[in-house]
């Protein structure tokens, strides 16, 4: 390779590698347990294949399916309210271990009605981890970062279940109690990194008149209402690639392995492309790309209909592919700048329902007008549906622009007032108050009698009580000043050992 190929590729691998850089633990912590639990996403993709084994096919398939649907619509709300109720962390732990129970009972359940009740469990506790870990990452972010966040979130999703996919076939292969115990117990490792990982943010406060946790704060916002559903339609166009696309390879009389190697592309150009990309469209307005995105993946989709071998359907495959690349991690990090800080959660419930009614739409909706009205309904639906939803969304973005910066400037407005109601000092010997005077985190100040006060461990006390005059300790007396606490004029400094000390306005006297 010539030099200057060479150091263009360093470059390129440089950005990549950076693209993520600077974000918070929390947000690699998640990112870590995301990739682990989702390795062993194993069960609901070899689901129809397993239920087959147990005598389960035709109708009742249909059953434990539709269960596992409805638990897909019910997760996501669920997990919303109780991410604002109880905390993220509780939120997400009922989660994995309630999903990692629900597989234990239906790999023994006897029956259909109880397969299709563990079915239920099984997405519905498993959906309620997504909203809390995303509120999670919208208080640990700031919204310059949370698309990259939320894209990292993404990414590790993809690389996951990218594995899971040749991981599953293997384990299938050799036995189906595999799959549960595999899919199980990462679920419960990714618990034991949530309960010693991740620590509880402090709870933003309610505001005054907020009528409950459910979702009419959502409901009330206009502008969450029409966004949200606009959203939804390109979720709905995405989801098509699910579940259209091996109907569609299927009806072209090619192999169940094209469709493999279809899922496969889709893999290498979104993990091998998302990080790479991601840097570079930060720096652009997030609808824009939304938009444009959302125009490739119906691109990309209603090239389905006109693909007649393999080359045809890996071509409509890199179209819609880089569509998902370009808007990885926009539409929550959107959703995240809209929702008031104490109402996050069901911001992020909101739009995960979003997700499992767009979802479920595409197994309905769409099956039906491919099976219904023909392939060619479905494609050209699919492709005015996408480019009318990415037309609204750019719309919306001003509205949008502007919402989010009301609610950044309302939420470091709310951190100003929690520090100042919680700055305060406190004495171990003796407490030394400086009018308008700041402390140093972790300072110690030591004064003898007459002497200036010096700190200790290389911080320094500043006092601006009366014309810059410093702080004078009295008798041997100490000052220790709590890390972050800032002293207030007016407020009385006692000393034990030689006598009291006030400091008010300036004034030293000894009382």
């Amino acid at each position: 390779m010539p030099p200057s190929s060479s150091s263009s590729a360093s470059s390129s691998s440089a950005s990549s590698t950076s693209s993520f850089r600077g974000l918070p633990p929390v947000v690699w912590t998640l990112f870590a347990g995301t990739v682990i639990n989702r390795l062993g996403y194993l069960v609901t993709p070899f689901l129809v294949f397993f239920l087959a084994t147990r005598g389960v096919t035709g109708t009742e398939t249909t059953y434990v399916l539709g269960a596992l649907g409805a638990g897909n619509l019910l997760g996501p709300a669920i997990g919303g309210v109780l991410a604002d109720r109880i905390g993220r962390r509780p939120t997400m732990l009922i989660g994995l271990v309630g999903a990692a129970a629900a597989q234990g009972a239906l790999f023994v359940a006897p029956g259909v009605w109880t397969m299709a009740a563990a079915a239920l469990l099984i997405s519905a506790t498993g959906m309620t981890v997504s909203p809390a870990a995303y509120a999670l990452m919208a208080d640990a972010v700031d919204p310059e970062r949370r698309q990259r966040a939320y894209a990292l979130f993404g990414w590790g999703v993809n690389i996951g279940t990218a594995v899971a996919g040749v991981l599953g076939g293997f384990l299938a292969a050799h036995g189906y109690w595999l799959l549960f115990a595999v899919d199980a117990g990462s679920m419960l490792l990714y618990a034991v990194v949530v309960a010693t990982r991740l620590k509880e943010p402090s709870r933003a406060p309610r505001p005054a008149g907020d009528d409950g946790i459910g979702y009419g704060v959502v409901l009330r916002d206009r502008l969450a209402v029409v966004l949200l559903p606009l959203l939804g339609v390109q979720l709905f166009v995405y989801s098509l690639t699910e579940v259209a696309l091996p109907l569609a390879i299927r009806d072209s009389g090619l192999s169940p392995a094209v469709y493999g190697a279809m899922a496969a592309v889709n893999a290498v150009l979104v993990v091998a492309l998302q990080p790479f990309t991601t840097v570079r469209l930060a720096r652009l307005p997030r609808l824009r790309v939304q938009a444009a995105g959302s125009a490739l993946i119906a691109v990309g989709v209603a090239l389905t209909g006109l693909a007649e071998g393999v080359v045809g359907f890996t071509v409509s495959v890199v179209v819609w592919s880089l569509g998902e690349v370009v808007v990885a991690g926009i539409a929550a990090a959107v959703i995240a700048d809209l929702a008031p800080p104490h109402a996050r959660g069901r911001y992020q419930g909101a739009f995960g329902w979003t997700w499992g009614v767009a979802r479920f739409g595409a197994l309905t909706l769409g099956v039906t007008l491919y099976t219904g009205l023909g392939p060619a309904a479905l494609w050209w639906s699919a492709l005015t549906a996408g480019l009318a939803a990415a037309a609204g969304t750019l719309l919306l973005r001003r509205r949008v622009e502007a919402a989010a910066e009301r609610n950044e400037r309302a939420a470091a407005e709310g951190n100003q007032r929690a520090v100042a109601v919680s700055g305060v000092a406190e004495v171990d010997g003796g407490d030394a108050v400086a009018d308008g005077g700041d402390a140093v985190a972790g300072a110690r100040a030591e004064a003898t009698a007459g002497a200036r006060t010096e700190a200790v461990a290389g911080a320094r006390t500043e006092a601006l009580a009366g014309a810059g005059a410093q702080d004078v300790a009295r008798a041997g007396g100490s000052a220790v000043a709590v890390a972050g606490a800032r002293t207030e004029a007016g407020d009385v400094a006692r000393a034990r050992e030689a006598g009291d000390v006030e400091v008010t306005g300036g004034a030293v006297g000894r009382v």
